[in-house]
């Protein structure tokens, strides 16, 4: 009876004195090999394994204590994936919050106001630590994993900051980049002026990347709109430089010559009425929303005066006089 007594004792110091030191063991501060640390949890991670990751790196002692914590805590399967920093010491208990929050380290790329689909290829490939899934992909085959309808990926894609974690993957950051310009342009069709010469949101698109690459000043860009849909409205051709630039690809030395506004080809506005084929290039929300809600204006022509900002006319003659007196002023 003694001997049981014994036993039963010893086993329940034996428990209390573990739980004793289990619970100082979390609540300790653990010492990182470095500050600020940096590591990252990849996706589909078990808790076995990032415990024994956090083990490997020197940031935990016992792998197990973590894991056992972690169970108890109910969190065995709410880790987030990611990539960390740890700017300080801290406990056990304060490192399973901080995985379990989420607080990852956001890294993040830029899609440009004007870029065409060929640049936002070029910034992604080149991307050191974004997943690329499309360097080999035709544009068509990359049309098919986002799900596009449209035939051509050009100004598909709105411009913005993405965020994303390390190991996230190209198609993935262009799919929520189709997305976002899906949604801007459908809330803005819906908010269009009455009567406009425009019959699909997409028509709205093509007119918009037109109306970012031709404006110099913000003040200028829904007057500019009205010029465009002005022309459109009496059947008037474009005639805008951007689009034969973006038509004549890698033969556009910088120098757009007489011969090049008079060489028909798909993307002339000067040879063909009407609207480009496709965008050619990403327009922002500011020339979206000015395409569908252009200024009432009578001007029909409109002439760059060199710092930005642009002349508007309502005939030629005038705006044959304004071409001359600005570009004598840039000649000299």
């Amino acid at each position: 009876m003694r001997t049981l007594t014994r036993l039963i004792f010893i086993v329940i110091l034996s428990v209390t004195l573990f739980i004793g030191w289990l619970y100082l063991h979390v609540h300790s501060r653990i010492n990182l090999p470095t500050t600020p640390y940096e590591f990252t949890i990849e996706p589909g991670s078990s808790l076995k394994k990032i415990s024994r990751q956090l083990s490997d790196l020197g940031i935990l002692t016992h792998a197990w204590t973590f894991e056992l914590l972690s169970r108890y805590q109910g969190n065995q399967s709410t880790i987030k994936a990611g990539d960390y920093t740890l700017t300080e010491n801290l406990t056990q208990t304060t490192l399973l919050e901080y995985l379990v929050k989420g607080d990852v380290k956001q890294n993040e790329i830029k899609f440009l106001e004007g870029w065409t689909f060929s640049q936002i290829r070029t910034v992604l490939n080149e991307h050191p630590i974004i997943k690329n899934e499309t360097a080999e992909l035709s544009d068509q085959e990359i049309l098919q994993l986002i799900n596009a309808d449209e035939s051509s990926t050009e100004g598909l894609f709105f411009p913005d900051t993405y965020y994303f974690v390390k190991g996230d993957s190209d198609i993935e950051i262009l799919r929520r980049a189709y997305q976002t310009m899906k949604n801007h342009l459908q809330t803005t069709w819906s908010t269009r002026q009455e009567s406009l010469p425009l019959d699909t949101p997409y028509e709205a698109l093509i007119l918009a990347s037109i109306i970012e690459k031709e404006t110099g000043l913000e003040s200028d860009r829904t007057e500019i709109a009205g010029v465009f849909i002005n022309r459109l409205r009496i059947g008037m051709r474009l005639q805008t430089d951007p689009t034969i630039i973006y038509g004549m690809g890698d033969k556009f030395d910088g120098n757009l010559r007489k011969k090049d506004l008079q060489t028909d080809q798909a993307y002339n506005t000067y040879t063909r009425a009407g609207l480009p084929p496709t965008p050619i290039a990403m327009p922002g929300l500011a020339s979206i929303q000015a395409a569908l809600n252009p200024a009432e204006t009578e001007a029909i022509y409109f002439v760059a005066k060199g710092n930005g900002q642009s002349k508007f006319s309502t005939n030629l003659t005038d705006h044959n006089n304004a071409v001359n007196k600005y570009q004598r002023q840039q000649k000299q």
